[in-house]
């Protein structure tokens, strides 16, 4: 049985999400501040964790930080701030994804489930047609999911590595932001474009010579995005 933490000061809330994950067979534990959070995160117990962005003790930015350094399984931030740069900085500390409230609990189940399905598939070596990947001087190794720019090893968030994952494993082939999101998220976009387009600047920044010129991770202007074979 996976077991999720949720990191929610709001006690409604909290016991709803536990309720709906309960009832598909997930096991839940809450925390209700972000130092507690943070502890019962680091305990290497959990498969998920759905973390609250505006809470008592620690808010969840530093919480979500602190656990990207020692923990890579997926985080995601619950929260009723709505502003993009909010959502940027979640993706950038390495948050998964990020849930809007009010939502609807079926939707919560839903984007769990794709993203645990996700992080299984990563994690394990079936399906991965061979261990290392490589064009130009980008280099990714699919059984210790490290990356390499020539000899210098390049650290990438989860949803990060995953985005290069498929672009290089479709290469010249033309995604647009809302199919990279469902590909990759395994959720439909639901019009949020905030999120591939953070990553996709982050892999420039990490992976490219000059960022703003790519070679690699290319504008297809109207279409969407390419990883361009060399």
């Amino acid at each position: 049985m996976q077991k999720i933490l949720i990191v929610e000061d709001d006690g409604d809330i909290a016991s709803i999400e536990r309720d709906y994950l309960e009832l598909n067979g997930y096991q839940v534990e809450i925390a209700a501040d972000g130092i507690t959070g943070l502890t019962r995160g680091r305990s290497g117990e959990f498969d998920l964790i759905l973390l609250d962005l505006m809470l008592p003790g620690a808010d969840g930015f530093a919480v979500c930080r602190q656990l990207r350094e020692e923990i890579d399984i997926p985080i995601l931030m619950v929260t009723a701030r709505r502003e993009d740069i909010d959502k940027i900085r979640s993706l950038g500390l390495g948050a998964d994804d990020y849930i809007e409230k009010p939502f609807f609990p079926s939707v919560l189940v839903a984007r769990v489930g794709a993203h645990l399905a996700r992080y299984q598939r990563l994690t394990g070596a079936a399906g991965k047609p061979r261990s290392e990947l490589q064009v130009g001087e980008i280099r990714l190794n699919t059984q210790t999911h490290r990356v390499y720019v020539g000899e210098r090893e390049v650290s990438l968030k989860n949803k990060e590595y995953e985005l290069l994952l498929f672009l290089m494993l479709h290469l010249d082939m033309v995604f647009s932001r809302e199919d990279l999101y469902e590909k990759v998220w395994g959720l439909e976009a639901m019009g949020d474009n905030a999120t591939v387009a953070v990553h996709i600047n982050r892999l420039r920044e990490k992976l490219e010579r000059d960022p703003g010129h790519p070679r690699y991770i290319q504008t297809v202007w109207g279409a969407g995005y390419r990883f361009r074979a060399q």
